[in-house]
Parts: C-alpha cells; sequence; structure tokens
C-alpha cells in the first residue's frame, strides 16, 4: 500500500484518481509516500524518510521547502494550466475593471440609498466622474506566455486589443498556442514603452522578485495601468504607490493583498481568487493526483519544478531510477554495478535539471539488495526507487 498524506481539503475529483485498494489516504497518514497539498506551509514540516513526492495542487510551490527537498531526493510536482482558464478569466474581468472604474462607480451608487426618487437625477449628475476607455484599439503587454498568458493574449485578440508578448523562455508548446497575430517583444523595454495596460505572469525567482520598481516604471507609457495575478513580491509596493501619486500609473489591479496597499484609490485588490473556482480546483487535484500516481508506480516525472521531465514506456523485468547530482561521469558508474551483476539494461534515459539530475532504467532479471546498495553507495547518488 501508498500512503497519501492531503495536507489541505482537496477535491474528491483528484482524490477519485487512486486506486483504493493500493493507496491509503488522510490527513492522519503516517509514513507518507506521498503528500498532497494546496497552500498549507511546508518549510517546518519534518519530512520523513518515507517520502518520495510532494505534489502541489496548483503552480506556485512557495510553501514547500524546494532545496531540502531536493537534498532528500523528493520530487515536487505542481499543476501549470490546471487553473489557467480561471485566471485568464479574472484577468478579464480585470482589464475591465481597470479600464472602466466599475467597483468605485458601485460604491458611489450604493451611497445614494435613502434618496427616493431623487437616485435617477443624481445618478445622471454623478456618472461623469467614473468616465473610462474601451479596451478597444488600446495596446496590451503580457509579460510570460505560459498556459496563463498565452490565453489571455490570444483572447485580448478579441477585444480588438493591440497584444504585446515577452518571454525569452517561451516554450515549443506554448509558442503553437499563441496567435500568430500576437507582437513579439524582444524585450521588456518594448512592452513598457508600447502598452497601455500590462499583465504580470511569470514566476516568482531571484531575477523577477521586484523586477516593477521605479525605474521600470518611469519607462512605461504614462498612465499605464498594471495587473498582477502571478506573485505579489513581482511589484516594488512602494515605488508602485509613488507611481500612482505621480499619475504615471493609472491603476494597480492585484490579486495580492498587503497592508500598505489596502485603501488606496488607484488600487484595485482582491483576496487570491485567481484559481477559486470549482472548476479550477478540480482540476488541479487530479492533475496532482496523476502526477503522483505515475511517479509512485512507474517512476515517470511530469512537471516537477526541482527535477527534469522523464518518461518512458515500462520494458525488462524492473525499473531503477536515480536521483543524482548533475556531475560528469555518472552514467558510466551506474552500467557497471548492473552488468557486473548479470541485468541486462532493456532501455534507459537520464536528464537533467540545474544542480540535479534523473536517470531511469529497464532491467531484465533480479534486483538484489546488494545492488541497490552498490548504486546508492555511489558518490552523487541522493535516492534509488526500485519498481517491480
Amino acid at each position: 500500500m501508498y500512503n497519501i498524506k492531503t495536507l489541505n481539503k482537496i477535491s474528491p475529483n483528484g482524490l477519485d484518481v487512486f486506486d483504493r485498494n493500493k493507496y491509503r489516504i488522510g490527513d492522519d497518514v503516517e509514513d507518507p509516500n506521498g503528500i498532497l497539498v494546496r497552500s498549507a506551509a511546508m518549510h517546518e514540516m519534518e519530512l520523513p524518510e518515507s517520502l518520495l513526492a510532494v505534489a502541489r495542487a496548483g503552480a506556485g510551490v512557495n510553501n514547500i521547502p524546494i532545496d531540502r527537498c531536493s537534498e532528500q531526493g523528493i520530487v515536487v510536482f505542481n499543476t501549470p494550466g490546471a487553473n489557467a482558464n480561471a485566471v485568464k478569466e479574472l484577468v478579464v474581468c480585470a482589464l475591465l475593471m481597470s479600464a472602466r472604474k466599475i467597483y468605485p462607480s458601485m460604491v458611489w451608487t450604493q451611497s445614494l440609498k435613502g434618496q427616493g426618487d431623487e437616485v435617477g437625477k443624481l445618478v445622471e449628475k454623478g456618472k461623469s466622474q467614473f468616465v473610462g476607455p474601451e479596451l478597444a484599439g488600446k495596446s496590451l503587454g503580457v509579460i510570460g506566455l505560459g498556459a496563463i498568458g498565452t490565453r489571455i493574449a490570444n483572447f485580448a485578440r478579441h477585444l480588438d486589443m493591440e497584444v504585446w508578448g515577452y518571454d525569452p523562455y517561451l516554450s515549443v508548446e506554448n509558442a503553437w498556442n499563441v496567435s500568430r497575430s500576437i507582437k513579439h517583444a524582444n524585450s521588456l523595454k518594448e512592452i513598457y514603452e508600447n502598452c497601455d495596460f500590462i499583465t504580470l505572469h511569470i514566476p516568482s525567482t531571484p531575477e523577477t522578485k521586484g523586477m516593477i520598481n521605479s525605474e521600470s516604471i518611469q519607462m512605461m507609457k504614462h498612465g499605464v495601468r498594471l495587473l498582477n495575478f502571478a506573485r505579489g513580491d513581482l511589484v516594488v509596493n512602494e515605488d508602485l504607490l509613488a507611481g500612482l501619486e505621480e499619475k504615471q500609473v493609472r491603476c494597480y489591479f492585484t490579486d495580492f493583498p498587503s497592508e500598505d496597499l489596502l485603501g488606496h484609490p488607484g488600487v484595485l485588490v482582491i483576496p487570491h481568487l485567481g484559481a477559486s473556482t470549482p472548476e479550477s480546483e478540480d482540476n488541479c487535484a487530479r492533475m496532482a493526483a496523476e502526477e503522483l500516481v505515475d511517479y509512485l508506480e512507474n517512476g515517470n516525472i511530469r512537471n516537477s519544478v526541482n527535477l527534469p521531465s522523464v518518461s518512458m514506456p515500462r520494458s525488462g523485468d524492473s525499473r531503477i531510477t536515480l536521483i543524482h547530482r548533475n556531475i560528469p561521469a555518472m552514467l558510466t558508474q551506474f552500467a557497471p554495478v548492473l552488468s557486473d551483476s548479470g541485468l541486462n539494461i532493456e532501455n534507459l534515459t537520464n536528464k537533467s535539471k540545474k544542480d540535479y539530475a534523473y536517470t531511469m532504467v529497464d532491467v531484465k532479471g533480479c534486483i538484489s539488495d546488494e545492488i541497490i546498495a552498490k548504486l546508492r553507495d555511489i558518490e552523487g547518488v541522493i535516492r534509488v526507487n526500485i519498481y517491480r
């Protein structure tokens, strides 16, 4: 039996993926082989020796100790694209609300309660203060053309917007999905200088953290409207607020509340609702569960944030997977251990991702405890798993 520990309430749509004849699932499960998590913080959590994988039912993994997992040979999965439609729809809503002053007009209209027959006259007299531009003909800059950014860029063309996209790491798959009508920006500077609206769809990394700051804001078109549904720390709030005071930024719409943003008339902020739809929760839970099952039963890795994507059809009698450091001559050390033990290699694949690598070997023959011990003793090997 495999033990799966849940750290948050997980959609039944995801839990149904697990064969209950093979899996024991719950928040009280001990010695877990896998963890399913949404928002629970894991940084202070002890990671047991039994733990092989963590699957986050969502895209962001800031709540998971990635470095510690990597050092212990624990694969960390996320679910990119599973919540893409939910976020896309909310960003489209944000585009309209940042332009048309919908929220302040609703608040003002509610304040007319009690005016009786005068409400109609007051509305006609007061509505001019909420005039805002149409989206058609305006330019939108999409920074990050992953699953979410691509959908937003393509949809914005149906709003008759001129769309610019920037992503130096654009995958081949997403490139195929980007409409040919999207203008390709070669630099962030091009986005800043040409776009009336800018929306962020990139991860928070040491390189992107604080990328929206006083310097980048001054490059932007005067009166730019900025949307952030990616990560709060991409924006330096102090610089953003200064940009609002100077009217360089007309509106900031974000899904990431903080004390300094609340109450400012130029800021529209909502409580991290990007993926808060039942459809998104179902999609994320199912995708995370499927990733766990395929890894625990076959050793295949899809959508890992700390290890490469590796998948191979099963062949031979057994499968050996090795998580190891990405250093020279590792394969030349694995092969002799297997061949000297009388095992025939049926199939083999190896891929790396930054400091770590993953080797998958299908063999014919019996894998003894002695073989496993020899593989584990090779310098640079972090974890050895056997699939029979």
